[in-house]
């Protein structure tokens, strides 16, 4: 009996060791880590938002981005007032409130769009510090929703555009698809030896005329190598800045037409001249202008136009003696006998002249 109660005695030694030492290598772990301090105590601040935007327990509070603590509690503070329906809680260590100021701003926050949600506060100006059980301010849950959906609109255009990318090397695999099978043009050029060999015949060729005008034979050589043309080039562009010289100096008819100014003013009084002309003309005035504006005249011409196609056509009609002449055959065929007699009787008067100057003398 006395045994079995020393053998007892011996385990419930054994366990008692064995929880003081999980409590000594836990307390160690924390005290080695840094992040949980149990000597220390705790202080609590709370905060008071529009909506809890899925943060949960236990989510951490950082201070302008460096962890300070957690979120120990998220409850409806049953306030009507928009901003201040949700209540949240942030348990940190105690020494942490004065880096605190009373006008920081309190937001919720996300790694990236679909990371976790957490508390960060943003550091005020103010000199007053916060304490333990007292309230800071925090931004509008709207804005972080507003960038919640920002990025999934950002997630979704990605989406479309990753579709797009895989549809482009879709094609692109479909057209080296038909380059390595030697379709199209593309292909031909790859695969076809014909079309292979073409190239290199032009490409012969283009060497072959680079290597013409490297020379001075053939007409672009010349005009590339020859000192001769370029001899002229510069004697055409000396005649030519001595032209302009001259022209600048007043020298020869372009020259004083540039330069004189009593030419100019010769011209300027022929162009004022036509001008008056031109009003004159337009003004009725003088014969032109009569012409031109006179209603009097244009009725006289007129007439004289209707008189003109009255006589002509008269003439066309038979009427007068040019009517008779021009439409009448018995009177044209009198007349070509007249003028053929006339020609006999001229015939005959050359060939025997004695015949018709016979002078008769006769005395008393």
């Amino acid at each position: 009996m006395a045994i079995q109660q020393k053998a007892k005695w011996a385990r419930l030694r054994v366990g008692i060791l064995a929880i003081i030492a999980m409590v000594i290598l836990t307390t160690l772990i924390f005290l080695i880590t840094g992040h949980v301090n149990i000597f220390e105590s705790k202080a609590v601040i709370f905060t008071f938002m529009s909506d809890a935007a899925a943060l949960a327990v236990g989510a951490p509070v950082n201070l302008n981005g460096i962890p300070v603590g957690k979120v120990k509690a998220i409850s409806l503070s049953g306030s009507k007032e928009p901003r201040r329906i949700v209540k949240i809680e942030m348990e940190m260590p105690e020494h942490t409130l004065k880096s605190i100021p009373l006008d920081s701003m309190a937001s919720i926050s996300a790694a990236n769009v679909l990371g976790t949600k957490y508390i960060n506060i943003k550091e005020g100006k103010s000199e007053a510090v916060v304490r333990s059980g007292q309230e800071i301010q925090s931004l509008n849950t709207a804005e972080f929703d507003d960038v919640v959906q920002q990025g999934y609109a950002v997630l979704t255009s990605l989406q479309g555009t990753v579709e797009r990318v895989d549809k482009i090397v879709a094609r692109i695999d479909n057209v080296v698809g038909i380059v390595e099978s030697g379709k199209g043009s593309i292909g031909k050029l790859l695969v076809d030896e014909t079309l292979y060999n073409h190239i290199l015949g032009i490409v012969d060729q283009a060497r072959l005329l680079a290597d013409a005008l490297n020379t001075d034979k053939g007409t672009l050589g010349k005009l590339i190598y020859s000192p001769e043309l370029y001899n002229n080039f510069r004697t055409t562009l000396g005649r030519l800045d001595n032209l302009m010289q001259g022209l600048q100096e007043g020298k020869g008819t372009a020259g004083l037409f540039l330069k004189d100014r009593a030419v100019y003013d010769e011209l300027q009084k022929t162009v004022a001249d036509f001008h008056k002309i031109v009003e004159d003309i337009n003004a009725g005035k003088g014969t032109a202008g009569k012409l031109l504006k006179s209603d009097e005249l244009h009725k006289q011409v007129s007439d004289s136009l209707a008189k003109i196609d009255l006589m002509i056509d008269k003439v066309n009609s038979g009427q007068g003696t040019i009517g008779q002449l021009l439409v009448n055959q018995q009177l044209y065929d009198n007349l070509n006998g007249a003028t053929r007699e006339m020609h006999l009787l001229m015939k005959d008067f050359r060939a025997n002249p004695k015949k018709f100057l016979r002078i008769k003398l006769s005395l008393f």
